[in-house]
Order: C-alpha cells, then structure tokens, then sequence
C-alpha cells in the first residue's frame, strides 16, 4: 500500500500495512465459490487491486478503540465487497470497457454475468454483515438505499428549476459519501468506541467521503494517467457530469460557447480531448478544487472534539492526501 506514505507516524503505517493484508486475505475468501467460474467473475476485481479506501477508513477510525477486535475486519471485509459490487452495476450502465487497469467485466463476459457478480458480492457482505448484529444490518440496509437512490438521482438528473450544482453534491453524499460514512462508523462501533465518538467518525465520513469524489473527478479531467487504469476523460466521453462541467453550463458565459455545445452532447474522440482542453483552462477547475478543499475543511473540523494524538493526525493526514492526490 504505497500510498499510506501520507501518514507520518511509521509504526501507525507499519500497523496499518498489517491489517491491511488481512483484509485482503478475508476479501479473497469471501469471492470463493462452490462454482469455479463465479469466483473467476467475483475475483476480478478484487485482484486488480486498488487503494482500498473505504476498509483504511474502517481501520483507521477503528485506531480510537480496539483496532484488531475481529469484527472491526469483518466490517472492513464488508464495506469493500460493497463498493465493489457497485463497481460491476455501474460498469454496465456507463458501458465502461476498462476498470482498474483491466477489461471490465461486462466487456470480458457480458452484461447478465456482471449484474449477477455484483449480486453476488453484495450477497456475500450481507452473509458476513448478519454475525455482526440486527444494527449493522440495519445501518447497511440504509447505506444501500442511499447509493441506489444517488444512482437514481444521477440518472434522471436534476429536475426543471432545481439548482444542478447542488443536485450534484446530493448525489455525491450518497453515492460515495454514505458508504465512507458507514465504513468510518463500522470502524469506530467494532471496536468499542462510545456514540459520540462514533457519531463524530460518521459525520467525518460523509464529508472526506464528498471530497473523495469531487477530487477523483479532478484527477479523471487533469491527470495524464491514472494508476486506477481509468483513461483520463472517461467522465466527458460517458457524459458524465461532473462539478467543473455543472459549474460551466450554470454560468452560461458567451465566451463559452463552443465548450458549452460540447459538454451538452455526446463527444468524438477528438472532441473529448478538446473539451478536456477547454475545461481544464476553466476557472471552472479551480473552482472545484477549492470546493473539495470546503469539504475536506469540513471533515477536519469534526476531529476537534477527539481526543489529540495519533488517531486523529492520521485522519487530518487523510484530509490533505484526498484533495492533492494525483491518481
């Protein structure tokens, strides 16, 4: 996990390393199966890696109580096969051919194949989730409703006279932020910290969650190369609507117009790249850094009333590695 380098305290990384590695040995055995081509299709994506975002934070908010309870790992198990089973439903509605450096899988098999890996994984997280109890169940069956929700939000857009910035940030918060959120309160009540703890660590999810997003968004519009295999642009050929782009066509500028023709249809090759061009020489970019940068802002400011030390500079650390990230 080169990326923990962010952390500066080595032996909180050394332990973070650790547990780490045994969340990804339990995420490697929840996508067994008794049929071997449905753990051909499940491992897919867990072998293409990634930077394991959601069960960090589950370890890192874990730092406040016991961070090696065996149900804090569980949790951590659970939130990744979440996200990725999103990642199988939402290469199929934005018929993605790449995720994580590799063929997605509907582009490998087909679309039915990766609709029903994706329902397998979310069935494997429910089957570990229901040894942790009747609440965590309950906190996942609402984690989901709000990610399918935000989908559905994304999809049919914003409504006639509804502000489509502010729709945006709506489908943000639960589309990434709620299961942040979820994956920072697991961490906190498996291991024994008090409710005002874990509601703090809660809250701190859903906003470092939103900034999350809004820079991986940045990073999909100005970066060469993404190590997450994803090709810079991809938002702008899915037309995908993204925070720079909404902020262009709410200003409506004359001096924008051929970018506003282009982010209002479907785009050629060339014309991703030349939109990619106009966008990135916006004020528009700026604009929504520093919104991701409000955000992370807001996260930070939850941490106040934790007690200070290790725990709580490793997520003011996260704070600033989510919004300077390059990939």
């Amino acid at each position: 996990m080169p990326y923990l380098a962010f952390l500066a305290d080595p032996s909180l990384r050394d332990g973070l390393r650790g547990r780490l590695q045994r969340v990804e040995a339990r995420l490697t055995e929840a996508v067994k199966s008794d049929y071997p081509f449905v753990t051909q299709t499940s491992a897919h994506l867990v072998e293409a890696g990634g930077k394991r975002f959601r069960p960090l934070m589950t370890l890192l908010c874990a730092a406040f109580g016991d961070p090696d309870r065996d149900a804090v790992y569980d949790a951590a198990t659970v939130v990744e096969l979440t996200h990725l089973a999103t990642l199988y439903h939402d290469d199929v509605m934005d018929e993605a051919p790449i995720r994580r450096g590799r063929v997605s899988a509907n582009q490998r098999w087909d679309n039915s194949v990766a609709i029903l890996t994706g329902d397998f994984l979310f069935s494997r997280a429910s089957d570990i989730l229901a040894d942790l109890g009747p609440e965590a169940v309950r906190i996942q069956a609402r984690t989901f409703e709000r990610l399918v929700t935000g989908q559905i939000r994304e999809t049919v857009g914003a409504t006639d006279g509804e502000d489509a910035v502010a729709h945006h940030l709506m489908v943000l918060a639960d589309k990434t932020g709620s299961l942040i959120a979820t994956s920072a309160q697991f961490g906190a009540m498996f291991s024994g910290c008090d409710e005002p703890t874990i509601d703090t660590l809660t809250r701190y999810g859903e906003r470092i969650g939103v900034a999350f997003q809004l820079a991986d968004d940045l990073v999909d519009l100005t970066s060469e190369t993404r190590d997450s295999g994803k090709t810079p642009g991809t938002d702008l050929k899915e037309g995908v609507p993204t925070l720079a782009a909404l902020m262009v066509q709410r200003e409506q500028r004359d001096q924008d117009a051929r970018l506003l023709d282009l982010l209002g249809r479907p785009l050629s090759d060339d014309e991703v790249a030349e939109a990619m061009d106009l966008l990135r020489a916006h004020d528009a970019v700026a604009e929504a850094r520093a919104a991701a940068h409000e955000w992370a802002d807001d996260a930070r400011r939850c941490l106040h009333t934790l007690p200070a030390g290790g725990p709580r500079d490793a997520l003011e650390a996260v704070c600033d590695y989510v919004v300077n990230r390059t990939g």
